[in-house]
């Protein structure tokens, strides 16, 4: 049987792994926003709700998912989460007209509540005096928003041109 040191560390990374994750899904439409501005010719209003649609249902849903987490528990519904928005992220391809894009960024949006149910699920599992490390190394998963900055414009430049870049090199290269 695992030890208890074993079982909250693995439970930490695990939550640290899925939250970043929920924070790339969540800031997706911060970049591919833009080729789907230029490819339904958005104005920058109908661009900047499009970016915002997200923010918003991630923003609404963190309370609701505290509530489901205190009573069901954090690994159910992370991993609910999680699958519910992975389908809609699959449809996304399939979208051609904004009103799409937009209930799929509702929809895909969820992802962003994911911060209010790995705080409490992680914390349980230590100790008052071990808690503040483990919610820095928790809170880490942030960094999934600028993972997404770094990695999505090498994936729509392949899917565009045929050729992968680093983000920081070049086009022409």
């Amino acid at each position: 049987m695992a030890s208890q040191t074993y079982k909250q560390y693995a439970v930490l990374v695990s939550s640290t792994v899925s939250f970043t994750v929920c924070f790339m899904i969540w800031m997706m439409f911060a970049v591919l926003g833009i080729p789907i501005k230029q490819h339904l010719g958005l104005n920058e209003t109908e661009f900047g709700i499009l970016a915002a649609t997200p923010v918003l249902s991630g923003s609404l849903i963190r309370v609701p998912l505290g509530i489901w987490t205190d009573r069901f528990g954090g690994r159910i519904v992370m991993f609910v989460l999680m699958l519910v928005c992975v389908p809609f992220i699959f449809i996304m391809q399939y979208a051609t007209a904004y009103w799409q894009f937009l209930v799929i960024g509702l929809l895909v949006g969820l992802a962003g509540g994911a911060f209010s149910v790995g705080t409490p699920y992680v914390a349980r599992w230590f100790k008052p005096e071990q808690q503040g490390m483990a919610m820095g190394i928790f809170g880490a998963g942030n960094a999934g928003s600028s993972l997404t900055k770094l990695v999505a414009p090498s994936i729509i430049a392949a899917v565009l041109t045929g050729r992968w870049f680093l983000p920081f090199t070049p086009l022409s290269c």
